[in-house]
């Protein structure tokens, strides 16, 4: 199998910053052409988001944008909508993160592009969906992230909702949109039409709290913050040892009773306090700072080979630097150099026949795609 499986396939983004963008990096990673419209003047918001990186723009555009051909159209005028429709002639999929309603604004809804370019694929991903009386509000990741309950799951109990670190919204929906779109390739080799795909940053949010979610509307049970930790698990959760973090995982009593031999405590494992799960979770204000304890007397690596050793899962709690230089970073080549380019980005998480993809080029200079 080919490590670019959808060579052939022509994708035309109108993507902006992150969640468009990333759909169509998808797609150029694995191989298709992708025509990025930009407006004329600046182009993407994303190449000025941070300090310019190489050629002037921001390293948030370089890996959002990797593989694309640029378009500077001006779709405000006559002339950029026609020749939209010019590459919408042998496209296969459109993609756009338009604000709510421009794209009907500018002519190019829906229902218009569809019914000229009835195979095209039209991917529409909004802010808070398609429908209901929220459909109209543009959003954010941020924004997204604390109205879906996500901010308000993180971090510490006894601390504030917190931000996720990555753009789990922005990315996961760029990520539905693929799926939805090759499905619909597929719909298409059966029928000879396209059609509309709907997503949105509150569908991929809602999704990814889905968990808690189902458990109040059908248990009642309000979800908790755990840190670390976890909501049905004890003890499954960081431990600072005596020179950095370590997460440590006891799924079941078997486990518990090889951490807790490892302890040093075997008295735990008969102690009707500890010697279950549902025991463990009612007790584990008392049992986590007696782990805590013993765990500080000892540096991080001697904890993790011992636990290894024991079969215990565990990890060590990285930074980002540390990631970085990990060897199975550089084993599976999660750090890939861009094809003429200085830099490395992260390329997508597959393989085909054990290839990955890799990094399909390095991202465009505003306008540099010339018609035919």
């Amino acid at each position: 199998m080919s490590a670019r499986p959808l060579a052939g396939l022509k994708v035309v983004e109108l993507g902006q910053v992150l969640a468009g963008p990333f759909c169509g990096a998808i797609f150029a990673d694995l191989g298709a052409t992708v025509i990025k419209v930009e407006k004329p003047e600046g182009g993407d918001d994303a190449r000025q988001m941070g300090p310019a990186f190489r050629d002037g723009d921001a390293l948030i555009f370089k890996d959002f944008n990797r593989g694309k051909r640029s378009l500077a159209l001006d779709l405000k005028t006559p002339e950029g909508v026609a020749a939209l429709h010019g590459e919408l002639e042998d496209a296969d999929i459109l993609v756009h993160n338009l604000r709510p309603g421009a794209a009907e604004g500018l002519g190019i809804g829906a229902g218009v592009v569809t019914a000229r370019h009835p195979r095209l694929i039209y991917c529409e991903m909004g802010a808070f969906g398609h429908t209901g009386p929220l459909a109209g509000r543009p959003g954010y990741e941020p924004l997204l992230q604390a109205y879906c309950g996500l901010s308000a799951i993180t971090g510490a109990p006894d601390g504030p909702p917190v931000r996720m670190g990555a753009s789990v919204v922005d990315q996961g929906t760029g990520m539905w949109t693929v799926i939805a779109a090759l499905a619909a390739l597929a719909e298409r080799a059966r029928t000879g039409r396209g059609g509309v795909i709907n997503t949105s940053l509150f569908e991929t949010a809602t999704m990814w709290a889905g968990q808690k979610l189902t458990a109040w509307v059908n248990q009642g049970e309000v979800p908790q913050k755990h840190t670390s930790g976890h909501p049905a698990f004890v003890p499954y959760q960081g431990f600072d040892a005596a020179d950095g973090p370590v997460l440590v995982c006891c799924g079941n009593d078997r486990l518990f009773e090889k951490f807790a031999r490892l302890l040093g405590r075997a008295e735990w494992v008969a102690d009707p306090r500890f010697a279950t799960n549902r025991a463990r979770l009612t007790h584990q204000a008392e049992l986590l700072p007696m782990i805590q304890a013993l765990m500080a007397e000892r540096p991080r690596e001697e904890w993790l080979a011992a636990l290894e050793a024991a079969g215990v899962p565990c990890a060590p709690i990285n930074t980002i630097p540390e990631l970085a230089a990990d060897a199975q970073t550089a084993a599976l080549g999660m750090l890939a150099q861009v094809p003429g380019a200085d830099y490395a980005l992260v390329p997508l998480p597959i393989s085909f026949d054990g290839e990955r993809p890799g990094i399909s080029g390095p991202a465009p200079a505003l306008g540099e795609y010339r018609q035919k």
